[in-house]
């Protein structure tokens, strides 16, 4: 019985935190991108403002691609260091 409850506790677990991942709307992630903009004292509807969304949003596509990148290297191994060996043969005369 007592494999059952933890079991379930985990189960339990495992949908609480799925359930705390959500991914923001493209509205949603406007809103908060201009909400930071406005923090950092831009005014809406400025070039300023433009420019500081715009980095933003560079920003987080520099990210995905670093993200990327490191985890295709770590897939097919890249990022560890090659060793490639011939063994010599000596024979004596």
């Amino acid at each position: 019985m007592n494999t059952m409850k933890t079991k379930l506790l985990t189960l339990c677990a495992v949908g609480l935190l799925l359930a705390a991942c959500q991914t923001m709307t493209p509205q949603e992630r406007r809103a908060a991108d201009g909400n930071t903009c406005a923090s950092y004292g831009f005014r809406r509807g400025t070039d300023a403002f433009a420019t500081c969304l715009q980095r933003i949003e560079l920003d987080r596509r520099a990210e995905s691609r670093a993200f990327r990148y490191n985890n295709d290297a770590m897939m097919w191994g890249w990022n560890r260091p090659v060793v490639i060996a011939r063994p010599v043969i000596v024979q004596a005369n």
